[in-house]
C-alpha cells in the first residue's frame, strides 16, 4: 500500500479553547493536542495548542502519560465513525495519567491517584478533565503505556466472549486480526478458561507470536481460505467467531458456527482499505453484508450478536463491573497487555499507519512526548 510520508513535526497551532474562569485570576495553561482537522489522510490529525479549564463539579483533570489507538480512530478519521463529533475534534477514546486536580463533589479520587480514563471521544491531550466516572484506578505495578492498552480492547473482548459468548470449557473460538488490540485481549481472556481451542487469522510473519501466545490453529487470511482451513481441523465448524471485519466476512462467520454457536460482529474493518474513505469499498461491504430474519435464525439454531462499546459509555455500573474483573484477571498475571510500539504525538501519522497497514503485534500507544530510552524506538 502506497503512503504518504509522515509530515514533519510543525509548531503547535493554537486553537479556541474554554473561556477563562469569571472569578478572574490567570487563565489556565495551554497543552498539546491531537486534533482532527478534517476528514482524509493521515496528515488531518495535528498536533495544536489548547487552552484548558478547571474541572467541572463531578469531574477530575488527568495529567495524560499515555492514550490508546483504536481501529474506531482509523475509522474516525476518514468520517466512517459515526461517534466521533465533526471535525475539528480531539479524538482517543483511552487513556491513563495521574488525577492533578478535583471537581466539586468529587470524593472517590485523589490528587496523585493514577488512572485509566474511558470516553467517547477527545483523550488524545496532555490534560483532560472528564466525569469521575469515567476514570479506573489503574492496578499496582501496571504502566501508563498498559493501562491505556486496557480498557477498550480489553472490556470488548470480555464482553464478546464471556456476555455474549458464554465461553465455556472445551469450546472452539475463531479470532479475526489475531495479532491486534482485540486479538490480542481475546487471545488471553480464551486462555483463562480450560482447553479452549484457538483460530486465529493473521499474516504468516505474526504466525509465530500467535502460537507462543496460545493460538493452537493460525491461518494466513491472504493466502489462504480461512473458513477452508478451519474446516480441515473441525469440520463442523467453531461454537464462537469474533467478527470486526463485516461484509461478506459474516456470511462466512456465520457458515462456520456449529448448531448453538455464536456469532459477534463488533466492526466493519474491511471499509479501511487505503489513507481515504474508499466508495467502492464502502458500497462492496454494504452490499454483502450479512443480514437474516428471525424465522431464519430458529432453523439455523445460531445466535447473532452485534457489540459496539462506543454505544455503551452510560452503562456506567455494566462497564465498572467488567474492569473490576479485568483488573482482578491483571493482579492475577491471566491477562497482560501487549504493547506493540510508543509513538509520541508527533509521529501519530506513523502510528496509525502501523495499525492501518496491520503491521501491529499488540497496541499501538501514543504519548504526549518521546519515551527518553526508546525515543528511536519508533522510527525503526
Amino acid at each position: 500500500m502506497s503512503a504518504e510520508p509522515a509530515p514533519a513535526p510543525a509548531a503547535p497551532e493554537p486553537v479556541p479553547g474554554p473561556e477563562p474562569p469569571a472569578g478572574g485570576g490567570e487563565a489556565p495553561a495551554e497543552h498539546r493536542a491531537l486534533v482532527l482537522t478534517g476528514f482524509g489522510g493521515y496528515d488531518k490529525v495535528k498536533v495544536q495548542a489548547r487552552r484548558g479549564a478547571e474541572p467541572r463539579p463531578g469531574e477530575v483533570s488527568v495529567t495524560v502519560r499515555a492514550c490508546g489507538l483504536n481501529f474506531a480512530d482509523l475509522m474516525a478519521r476518514q468520517g466512517l465513525y459515526d461517534r466521533l463529533p465533526p471535525p475539528p475534534v480531539c479524538p482517543g477514546m483511552e487513556c491513563a495519567g495521574t488525577v492533578r486536580a478535583l471537581g466539586d463533589g468529587v470524593r472517590d479520587r485523589q490528587v496523585g491517584d493514577k488512572v485509566m480514563v474511558l470516553a467517547r471521544s477527545g483523550l488524545w491531550q496532555e490534560v483532560v478533565n472528564v466525569p469521575v466516572s469515567h476514570t479506573f484506578p489503574m492496578p499496582e505495578g501496571m504502566s501508563f503505556e498498559e493501562a491505556a492498552a486496557l480498557l477498550v480492547n480489553y472490556i470488548t473482548a470480555y464482553m464478546i466472549l464471556f456476555d455474549f459468548g458464554n465461553l465455556r470449557p472445551n469450546q472452539s473460538v475463531l479470532i479475526h486480526m489475531a495479532a491486534g488490540g482485540v486479538g490480542t485481549a481475546a487471545i488471553q481472556l480464551c486462555k483463562t478458561v480450560e482447553n479452549v481451542t484457538i483460530f486465529g487469522t493473521a499474516s504468516a510473519s505474526k504466525h509465530e507470536t500467535l502460537k507462543e501466545s496460545g493460538v493452537a490453529h493460525p491461518i494466513d487470511y491472504r493466502t489462504m481460505d480461512y473458513a477452508e482451513e478451519v474446516r480441515k481441523i473441525s469440520p463442523k465448524g467453531v461454537d464462537i467467531v469474533l467478527d470486526p471485519l463485516g461484509g461478506s466476512d459474516t456470511t462466512k462467520a456465520f457458515n462456520l458456527l456449529k448448531p448453538m454457536g455464536k456469532l459477534i460482529t463488533y466492526g466493519v474493518a474491511n471499509l479501511l482499505t487505503g489513507q481515504k474513505k474508499n466508495l467502492m469499498a464502502m458500497a462492496k461491504t454494504w452490499w454483502n453484508q450479512f443480514s437474516i430474519t428471525a424465522l431464519q435464525l430458529l432453523h439455523q439454531n445460531k445466535a447473532v450478536c452485534g457489540y459496539h462499546l462506543g454505544y455503551m459509555d452510560e452503562e456506567v455500573e455494566l462497564l465498572r463491573s467488567v474492569v473490576a474483573k479485568l483488573v482482578n484477571l491483571y493482579s492475577q498475571g491471566k491477562i497482560k497487555p501487549k504493547i506493540d510500539s510508543v509513538w509520541p504525538f508527533d509521529q501519530v501519522a506513523e502510528a496509525m499507519k502501523q495499525m492501518q497497514e496491520k503491521k501491529n503485534v499488540g497496541k499501538v500507544i501514543l504519548v504526549p512526548e518521546a519515551p527518553k530510552e526508546e525515543s528511536k524506538k519508533a522510527e525503526n
